[in-house]
């Protein structure tokens, strides 16, 4: 009997074992070959889809029926107009005109000579792609009477403004140019330098790199130092982290992985900021030492090391408890099943977000107390209920498959993932942060690691300052040429509180023969 018990007991590891491995299996192939979208498509909001009726019994258990919480009923928003959107309206124009050849303009019908009745025009987008040199001519002086009876004859060099990189071949707008094509369209240096090839100015990979480092060395770190202060004041601050691979670092293997800790200021904040902090490990140390005695709330996912900052309030990331939900039902052969009735659950509750957005604060009501109680009318009922089936499933699911790891993660973080509904000024999940942390990723993908650690700290600083443009909707291209011709003219202890991206207005628009000017 003891023997047969042990059997048992070896069988069901074996089998639990087999159904963790075919899950792993069928993601990978999902990561593989098939889209990386986690939208549920037909089925995330629709109310009256039910689960399939042989797939609802056993492990399953029963049609979960969402609490009616009398939230109105929304429209699903209109598609897209097709066609092609017109040029903008500030690029110039220049008119080429066609005519009919003299001969032709006598009428085809009675001879007689026709008039002009009107014209047709159609627009096409035309972009140049130039390069000068400019020849900075600084003029001599000597004094001829000092030249006759002196020992010695004084010359006095005109000056000329600091240059961003002194000795250096590159303008502020040849360096602005690299920046944004290496930082914003991802082009590798490489590349960059086999662009400039073709266009007939041979510049170096070296000369490139050196432009980056001392770009941010030099420059572009005064304005990141004064971005962190900034956002370290903030009420709210978005944390997360990805990873950089750098070949050159001390003490570490080329193949070793380092991080990128990435910080951002609110969605509704007035000062818009995202900030990159590069760092060797991924332990706790490093958030302490960029946040300080932070006291705001910070958004953050599972990782331990953020909730180490005892003086802030932590909130939890639902995305990434519904995501470990999304990947539960890719891994069902069936589909269905407890994963597509939580996802219901998770459907109703970021639909209660898209109107707790747009709900109208009543007289005497601030936005965020507005927010606050609509969550409270109609995210906490949810949540309940979402609560009490997690407790009733947890000790059906096996523990190491994609649905037990869904079920037990969302219990472990349920007092951060709920906590957003105590303050409207919380957001319900980090995904504003991890859409601009894409944004590197994808970069990473075309330049895939960093040389030296200087490289990667340059990368940080300038990964920084296009995140921080793009999050305040402001030209990259322009703001560079400006701060880069700007700063070398301040000193260090000059205020440069204009030249953050948030209080930079654009007045030109980009040439029509920028190359950027599509961008």
């Amino acid at each position: 009997m003891a023997r047969i018990a042990a059997l048992q007991a070896e069988n069901r590891q074996l089998t639990e074992r087999v159904v963790k491995l075919e899950e792993e299996l069928v993601l990978a192939r999902l990561h593989r070959f098939a889209p990386k979208s986690e939208k549920h498509v037909d089925r995330l909001f629709d109310e009256a889809e039910q689960v399939a009726d042989d797939d609802a019994s056993g492990e399953d258990g029963e049609v979960v029926h969402l609490p009616d919480t009398g939230l109105p009923s929304t429209e699903r928003p209109e598609g897209k107009k097709r066609g092609r959107k017109p040029l903008p309206e500030h690029l110039p124009r220049e008119r080429v005109e066609y005519d009919i050849a003299h001969d032709q303009k006598a009428c085809p019908c009675c001879r007689h000579q026709m008039h002009r009745m009107g014209e047709a025009v159609t627009e096409q987008l035309h972009i140049e792609v130039k390069a000068k040199v400019l020849q900075n001519v600084r003029f001599k002086y000597a004094c001829r009477h000092c030249d006759r009876t002196g020992i010695n004859t004084p010359v006095i060099l005109a000056p000329m403004p600091a240059q961003a990189l002194p000795g250096s071949i590159a303008t502020a707008s040849t360096l602005a140019f690299a920046l944004v094509h290496k930082y914003v369209d991802g082009t590798p240096l490489y590349r960059l330098a086999q662009a400039f090839e073709r266009a007939g100015v041979p510049v170096s990979r070296g000369a490139l790199g050196h432009w980056v480092i001392g770009s941010s060395e030099r420059h572009l770190s005064r304005i990141y130092d004064a971005l962190k202060l900034r956002l370290r004041a903030q009420p709210l601050i978005h944390g997360d982290e990805t990873t950089v691979q750098v070949l050159k670092e001390k003490d570490k293997e080329a193949t070793s992985t380092s991080f990128m800790w990435a910080y951002r200021s609110g969605e509704d904040s007035g000062e818009p900021i995202v900030l990159l902090d590069y760092q060797p490990g991924r332990g706790q140390i490093y958030p302490q030492a960029f946040l300080g005695d932070y006291r705001g709330i910070l958004m953050s996912d599972g990782y331990t090391a953020w909730r180490t900052l005892n003086g802030a309030t932590h909130v939890g990331c639902m995305a990434h408890s519904r995501r470990r939900f999304v990947d539960a039902l890719k891994a069902r052969k069936k589909g269905g099943g407890p994963p597509e009735q939580a996802l219901k659950f998770f459907a109703q509750l970021y639909r209660i977000e898209s109107q707790a957005r747009n709900e109208k604060p009543d007289k005497d009501e601030t936005r965020d107390h507005c927010i606050h109680r609509f969550r409270q009318q109609h995210s906490v009922p949810i949540l309940n209920a979402l609560k009490a089936w997690l407790d009733d499933i947890a000790p059906k699911v096996l523990p190491d498959t994609k649905l037990g790891d869904a079920v037990s993660y969302t219990l472990n973080q349920w007092e951060y993932l709920t906590r957003y509904t105590e303050d409207g000024r919380m957001p319900i999940d980090n995904n504003l942060l991890e859409r601009d942390i894409r944004i590197f990723a994808t970069g990473r993908k075309s330049w895939l690691f960093s040389d030296t650690v200087d490289g990667a700290k340059a990368s940080a600083v300038i990964y920084s300052l296009m995140l921080t443009c793009r999050a305040c909707g402001i030209e990259p291209l322009a703001y560079l040429r400006h701060v880069l011709t700007e700063l070398p003219q301040r000193v260090i202890e000059a205020d440069i509180t204009d030249l953050l991206p948030f209080n930079f207005a654009e007045t030109l628009k980009p040439p029509l023969h920028d190359p950027m000017a599509a961008v």
